[in-house]
């Protein structure tokens, strides 16, 4: 049974940075390719960043430069780091493979940018 948990979501200022980790169970991700996706309220989900089990990454136009998706293979760990976050950055954060699995959506962590 695959399970999925991110964290490290919460409110920040507009300027500032948070680090997103996914950890998983039932899921190797060094050998897939893995993706973080947001929610934002009215808004369908949509992918932020991928990174393939070869290491290779790709990013929304929007976060190009300012998110850094990255991987701990020992700790089967899957990190998003966001720098120089916007308030249109606020919206609910998952990881799942790139293509997603219905079934391994998690709950997600809430990322508020706001003053």
């Amino acid at each position: 049974q695959v399970q999925v948990v991110e964290s490290g979501g919460g409110l920040v200022q507009p300027g500032g940075s948070l680090r997103l980790s996914c950890a998983a169970s039932g899921i190797i991700f060094r050998i897939i390719t893995v993706g973080w996706y947001r929610q934002a309220p009215g808004k369908q989900r949509e992918l932020v960043a991928r990174l393939t089990s070869d290491g290779r990454t790709n990013y929304a136009d929007s976060v190009k430069g300012r998110f850094t998706i990255s991987r701990d293979n020992a700790k089967n760990t899957v990190y998003l780091q966001m720098n120089s976050l916007k308030p249109e950055d606020t919206a609910v954060y998952y990881c799942n493979t790139h293509p997603s699995i219905g079934a391994y959506w998690g709950q997600g962590t809430q990322v508020t940018v706001s003053s």
